[in-house]
C-alpha cells in the first residue's frame, strides 16, 4: 500500500522512524495538550539496527519510514531501551515482521517484556556498560533504573555522537520540526518542565547521580534523541542544566495556590490570598481546578517556593477535585516548599484539616493555622487573607 510516510535523517547514519500522535490528549495521568511523538530510529550499517519501537496504534507508519529507507526485512538487531507501551507496543508485531537476528534489552527490559507479552525468548539482556558493533559503528549501553522505570537504559552511538536516551530528556510535542532549535523555545521549555514534574520529578533524588554516571562514560554527545518530542542538539548543555536544576528543586518567590470553590467563597479567599502575595513582593499563581489540570499543577510547583490549597467542606471532606490533585501531586514527592490551607464551610468544617495533613504527608511546611471562614467571608476574613499571602511573600523573600 502506498504511503506519504518517510524516515527524517538526523545524523549521517541515522533516521527517525516514529509517529507523531497529534490528537494525543491525556497521557496516564496529565494532560498533554500539544500531542506528542513516539520517536523510534533507524541505524544504517552493517548490521541494521532499530531503536525501539512506536505504541501499538501507530504501528503502521513506524513500518512505513523504515520501508522509505530499506526492506524492514533487513533489519538485523532491534534495541529496547525502554518496555513502556507507548515504545514497546509494536514490538511483538516489529519482530514477527522482520525476524531480526537478535533483540537486545536490559536485564529488568527482558523480564518487563516478558511480563507485557508473555513469552519473548528472542530478546536478550545486555550487560550495564556493554557494546555492540554495528560494524563501522558502536552502540554502547548504561542502565538508567528508575528514569523512570526499573528497566530504563540509554544507548549511545559512538561516531555519530548520538544518545539515545529514552524517556528523559523528552517532552510531549507532536512537531514535524524534529530538532529543538527549530521550534519555539518558550514551549519547548514549558513541555520539558512539564515532562519532568509529571514523569521525573519522584525521582529527582536519583538524577543527580544518573548524570554522573552519564558524564563518567567521556561519551562525546552531539545530539539527545529522547523517545518523545524534538531532539537536543549542539548546546545539548542546556537540558542538562535543567535537569540539574529540578532535581534541586530550589524554592522560588512564586506561590502557587490551588482551589476549588462551591459558590466562590473559597475563591474570593484565594483571591485576597493571591493579592497579599503580589503586595509582598512575590509571584502569585492561581489555578483553579474547575478549568486546570492536576498535571498543570504540578508543573508550576515544579519551579515555585509556596503551595496554598482551598477547598470547601462538602460531605464532612474536601472536594474531589483536590483530593485527585492532592493525591497527584503526593505521589510526584515534590520538596522544599511551604504551605498553608484554606477555605469556607457550612456546619461542620473538616476540610482545611485534611488539607493541611495532605501538606503535612507532602512534608510540606506548614507557616500557618488554616484559615477556615463560615460561608461566605467577611471583609475582616478576607483581610485576614491577604495577610496570609504578605505572610507568605516575606517568608519566600
Amino acid at each position: 500500500m502506498p504511503s506519504s510516510f518517510k524516515a527524517y535523517p538526523i545524523s549521517k547514519h541515522v533516521y527517525w522512524v516514529g509517529a507523531i500522535d497529534w490528537g494525543l490528549r491525556e497521557f496516564h495521568g496529565y494532560s498533554t495538550s500539544r500531542g506528542s511523538t513516539y520517536n523510534a530510529y533507524l541505524v544504517i550499517d552493517d548490521k541494521v539496527t532499530l531503536i525501539d519501537t512506536v505504541k501499538k496504534s501507530f504501528e503502521h507508519e513506524l513500518m512505513a519510514r523504515i520501508s522509505s529507507v530499506i526492506d524492514p526485512g533487513k533489519i538485523d538487531y532491534i534495541i529496547s531501551n525502554h518496555s513502556e507501551m507507548d515504545h514497546s507496543g509494536s514490538l511483538p508485531s516489529v519482530i514477527r515482521k522482520t525476524r531480526p537476528e537478535k533483540v537486545f534489552a536490559s536485564k529488568m527490559g527482558v523480564k518487563a517484556l516478558g511480563a507485557h507479552f508473555g513469552s519473548m525468548d528472542v530478546v536478550e539482556a545486555v550487560e550495564n556498560g556493554a557494546s555492540l558493533s554495528l560494524g563501522s559503528k558502536k552502540l554502547h549501553f548504561l542502565e538508567t533504573r528508575m528514569l523512570h522505570w526499573p528497566d530504563s537504559m540509554v544507548s549511545y552511538l559512538e561516531g555519530e555522537r548520538l544518545l539515545f536516551s529514552q524517556d528523559a530528556f523528552g517532552m510531549h510535542l507532536a512537531t514535524p520540526r524534529l530538532f529543538v532549535d527549530d521550534n519555539n523555545w518558550d514551549v519547548v521549555r514549558f513541555e520539558s518542565a512539564k515532562y519532568y514534574a509529571n514523569i521525573l520529578l519522584p525521582y529527582s533524588q536519583i538524577i543527580p547521580k544518573a548524570l554522573e554516571k552519564l558524564q563518567a562514560t567521556g561519551w562525546d554527545i552531539g545530539i539527545i534523541a529522547s523517545d518523545h518530542g524534538p531532539f537536543w542538539r549542539d548546546d545539548i548543555s542546556t537540558i542538562i542544566d535543567l535537569y540539574t536544576q529540578w532535581s534541586i528543586q530550589e524554592p522560588t518567590n512564586k506561590a502557587v495556590i490551588v482551589y476549588d470553590t462551591m459558590w466562590r467563597s473559597t475563591e474570593l479567599m484565594a483571591h485576597a490570598i493571591a493579592d497579599g502575595i503580589a503586595d509582598g513582593g512575590a509571584v502569585p499563581v492561581v489555578l483553579p481546578l474547575s478549568s486546570v489540570s492536576r498535571s498543570d499543577v504540578a508543573t508550576e510547583i515544579l519551579e515555585a517556593g509556596a503551595l496554598l490549597v482551598g477547598s470547601p467542606t462538602i460531605n464532612n471532606n474536601i472536594f474531589p477535585s483536590l483530593a485527585d490533585t492532592l493525591t497527584y501531586l503526593r505521589g510526584l514527592k515534590p520538596k522544599n516548599l511551604i504551605g498553608a490551607a484554606f477555605g469556607s464551610y457550612g456546619w461542620s468544617g473538616e476540610a482545611q484539616n485534611q488539607l493541611e495533613d495532605y501538606l503535612r504527608e507532602m512534608n510540606i511546611e506548614i507557616v500557618s493555622d488554616p484559615l477556615k471562614v463560615n460561608y461566605v467571608p467577611t471583609s475582616e476574613n478576607l483581610t485576614e487573607c491577604r495577610n496570609l499571602g504578605l505572610s507568605i511573600a516575606e517568608k519566600l523573600s
